[in-house]
């Protein structure tokens, strides 16, 4: 068993600042061409399946007009669909379209291919200890839900 050389606070610190430089890194290995709020609301439709304006803006957690510009740049970027509920005309049901979807393949790809590059050079204890982390990591993430 390993002891603590700091104390968990500057742990925390440290671990922010590394996920975060970590986060804005893969951010500039995205596909170019989409900014990043529209390809993490197309994330979300894709993953959510067809979904209106209003509860793609609760999950993406931004407030409805701005949402309304982010799904017109998609829709006219012809990465989802639109669709008026035939039920209720007030409502539009968004879909991710095939472009989309091979939109969003091909950024995380992209950014899976820049960390694998950059984990290539690490030594195998290097390597075992990030997967461990990742472990870690996930279960971090898993405890808010």
């Amino acid at each position: 068993m390993t002891t603590l050389t700091m104390d968990t606070t500057e742990l925390a610190s440290r671990l922010r600042l590394g996920v975060t430089r970590l986060a804005r890194r893969l951010r500039r290995e995205a596909e170019p061409g989409i900014t990043q709020s529209q390809l993490s609301a197309l994330a979300t439709i894709d993953r959510h399946g067809p979904m209106t304006i209003g509860e793609l803006s609760a999950v993406e957690q931004v407030q409805p007009p701005s949402m309304t510009k982010i799904v017109a740049a998609l829709v006219d970027a012809d990465l989802i669909d639109r669709d008026i509920d035939p039920d209720d005309r007030r409502i539009s049901w968004l879909r991710a379209k095939p472009e989309g979807v091979r939109l969003l393949h091909r950024s995380r790809k992209r950014k899976e291919a820049f960390l694998a590059k950059r984990m290539r050079s690490l030594e195998p204890r290097q390597l075992a200890v990030l997967e461990e982390a990742t472990e870690i990591l996930e279960q971090i993430v898993e405890g808010d839900r």
